[in-house]
């Protein structure tokens, strides 16, 4: 307990976590405010749209989830970055060794700052799904449109999505431990999530093969635990994902193998 404690406080005291806070608020607000005026309206007026070029909706879509949804489909990458920030910013900074000397055990260690990251990371979920929500709502009771939060299914998907974010700050541990080098993990966080698994997810689509495959990605583990997404109207949208239980053992199993390979190779390594 005291090394939790210790680990909260760590993130508690300095300014990323805020920051990025700000950040993935301000992301979310703009994606879901932004889209879902734009959804709305498309929904709410296809004879115009289709006057004006605007290409028309599915018919069937449920616009609330997917708006909803902005909060983990763009912002699981702050969880991420926190959790791996978490563990790279001890060994850039060199303060793993008086944590070592306060806790010898470093699986103790270890297992503490994943739990803290779960945490933090179904904190910064509870905030980007409030923001989604208040937005993503607004905009549709704007143009006239059912918010759905009179839902359960609806309220299903937020509580998902506050657990994929937790599960993404426990990846993030992962990740940092495996790769201690800062720079590096945050060029791999970033290169991964907006670039490389987008394609590699559009790649998979165009075969049934590869499709079945790109299922376990961790951005499509992710969609399928929460149970709606963007992708579901962009060019995913053919790609069946996994039921929502085995999205969330993909991302668990994920945080946890990443972790304990970590743990037993560059945790055990002697700091400096």
């Amino acid at each position: 307990m005291r090394a939790l404690a210790a680990e909260f406080q760590k993130v508690l005291t300095t300014r990323m976590w805020w920051l990025l806070a700000i950040l993935l608020a301000v992301y979310v607000a703009f994606m879901a405010g932004g889209l879902g005026a734009l959804f709305s309206w498309l929904s709410a007026n296809p004879g115009e749209a289709a006057e004006t070029g605007g290409a028309p909706l599915p018919r069937g879509l449920e616009l609330a989830p997917l708006l909803y949804s902005f909060a983990s489909t763009i912002g699981y990458v702050f969880p991420l970055l926190l959790g791996a920030l978490a563990v790279t910013g001890e060994f850039r900074h060199k303060t793993l060794t008086p944590t070592f000397l306060a806790e010898p055990h470093r699986s103790v260690v270890l297992s503490a700052k994943f739990l803290s990251q779960l945490v933090v990371g179904a904190l910064l979920g509870a905030l980007a799904y409030a923001v989604s929500v208040g937005s993503g709502a607004a905009a549709l009771a704007g143009f006239g449109l059912e918010t759905g939060l009179d839902s359960s299914d609806t309220w299903a998907v937020i509580g998902r999505g506050v657990l994929a974010m937790a599960l993404w700050g426990g990846i993030g541990v992962g990740l940092g431990v495996l790769i201690p080098n800062q720079v590096a993990a945050v060029v791999i966080v970033i290169a991964f999530t907006q670039f490389l698994e987008p394609i590699l997810r559009f790649a998979a689509s165009l075969n049934e093969v590869t499709a079945s495959i790109g299922r376990f990605l961790p951005g499509a583990a992710s969609d399928a635990l929460v149970g709606a997404s963007f992708y579901s109207v962009a060019s995913f949208g053919g790609v069946e994902l996994l039921e929502w239980w085995q999205g969330g053992l993909v991302l668990a199993g994920l945080a946890v193998l990443l972790t304990i390979i970590g743990g037993a190779t560059t945790w055990r390594r002697d700091v400096s």
